[in-house]
């Protein structure tokens, strides 16, 4: 598992800035600790960053994108390979796109479209909104199931979807 040492940055958090260095440890954050301090000057690494200077931050999380989505004869310009490394050159590390469910189709169906379109494919992570395009007492029973894995938020448009109208359901 390779290793990597940020040094000497300013750390900014969800609540904090402190002076400190960052361990990662296959590509995910793995400890936190004060310049110089015994704990940080243990880590060894197959790389090093200094960062002095500089301000280390968190990526970015794109709560709403649409990848390769078909609307009005059409489909948006980018894929989930050129969206996510676009995403990924601007500081984004985590996006939440938005898979629909076919017409006549499970709602299962539209999110394993959605999945397949993006499986290894992506330079980022990645998670789903669900659109509902067919709501009935079946696809409504899935709302569950798929929450259970991991689907927040859903979206059911109320008008004609040229009209633009649409209401989120939180489960």
């Amino acid at each position: 598992m390779s290793r990597t040492v940020i040094h000497g940055g300013l750390v900014i958090t969800a609540s904090d800035e402190l002076h400190a260095d960052v361990l990662i440890e296959g590509g995910r954050i793995a400890a936190l600790a004060a310049h110089g301090t015994a704990a940080a000057e243990s880590w060894t690494a197959d790389r090093t960053i200094d960062a002095t200077g500089k301000y280390v931050i968190p990526g970015g999380v794109d709560a709403h994108t649409h990848m390769e989505m078909p609307f009005g004869g059409t489909y948006a310009a980018d894929t989930f390979e050129t969206g996510t490394r676009a995403a990924a050159w601007g500081g984004t590390t985590t996006i939440v796109d938005f898979a629909i469910q076919s017409v006549g189709h499970a709602v299962r169906e539209g999110l394993d479209a959605w999945y397949a379109k993006a499986d290894g494919k992506c330079a980022i992570d990645y998670a789903f909104h669900m659109i509902l395009s067919d709501v009935n007492e079946s696809s409504l029973k899935e709302m569950d199931l798929l929450v259970s894995e991991g689907v927040t938020s859903f979206k059911s448009f109320i008008g004609s979807r040229d009209q633009g109208c649409s209401a989120r359901v939180q489960p």
